[in-house]
């Protein structure tokens, strides 16, 4: 589904009781709550399907699966965003340590966190720790 023509809506867009509606639970609890979902259990973890990743809310190209990891932390990994504008980095101190979370550009809704200098054999050696449920994949046409 790519809603890359839907005009830009930002938190002040919709009433919580809309976005509730549109995403559901599990995903408004995440998306517009800045909840986690379960180490392990999202849909995209694992694939290995190329296309691109989209912010679930909005539509917004956020990943490509060229920049998608295994990171063996129980959520989808991402070394970088398709598109430096297409994400926002903010400082959340939410657990007791600080923490980078990262934000669609776009909606403002809560993807996960990025955390840098792990040691990952990637060209940022930085892990974006993306919730499944925030996103869609539209894989590529060319795969079979």
């Amino acid at each position: 589904m790519d809603d890359s023509s839907r005009p830009v809506t930002g938190a002040a867009g919709r009433t919580e009781e809309e976005w509730l509606a549109e995403l559901g639970p599990e995903a408004y609890a995440v998306l517009r709550q800045g909840a986690t979902e379960r180490a392990w259990t999202g849909a995209y973890v694992s694939t290995r399907t190329s296309g691109v990743y989209r912010c679930r809310a909005c539509g917004a190209e956020l990943f490509r699966s060229t920049e998608k990891f295994e990171s063996h932390c129980g959520w989808p990994s991402f070394y970088d965003p398709s598109d430096s504008a297409a994400v926002t980095l903010h400082e959340d101190g939410s657990l007791g340590t600080i923490r980078t979370e990262v934000r669609c550009a776009r909606c403002d809704s809560h993807l996960g966190h990025v955390f840098r200098g792990e040691g990952y054999d990637t060209p940022t050696d930085d892990r974006y720790c993306i919730n499944s449920v925030a996103l869609t994949l539209e894989p590529d046409d060319s795969v079979q």
